[in-house]
């Protein structure tokens, strides 16, 4: 998503996965869109943590995170729980589901 690599995310996320954002739940090709038009141009992300677990054939990545981003050519910064669920499909990782949380406190560095 970073670099609006269309090719990487659909060999990463199942062709039915969901992706909610403040204001906007879509699709995987409506995502692709959203970066490959340029309405979503990422320009910072500062990581200040990340954790992982697996449960079975499921996995649940947590990242909190600042993005930075140029949103319909403004630019925007905010502050981000990102939920990445990953499945296990025919013995592939693939996304299923992927959401940004708005988060109002400052992160727990």
């Amino acid at each position: 998503m970073e670099t609006a690599d269309e090719a990487g995310m659909r060999a990463l996320a199942a062709p039915d996965c969901t992706f909610v954002h403040i204001g906007v739940t879509c699709g995987l090709d409506k995502e692709i869109e959203c970066y490959t038009s340029g309405l979503f141009k990422p320009v910072e992300l500062v990581f200040h943590s990340k954790s992982a677990r697996v449960y079975g054939d499921t996995a649940v990545v947590i990242t909190d995170c600042d993005y930075g981003l140029l949103l319909d050519g403004k630019p925007t910064t905010h502050h981000f729980a990102v939920t990445e669920v990953y499945s296990l499909i025919e013995g592939q990782w693939r996304l299923v589901q992927f959401s940004f949380t708005a988060l109002v406190y400052p992160s727990s560095k």
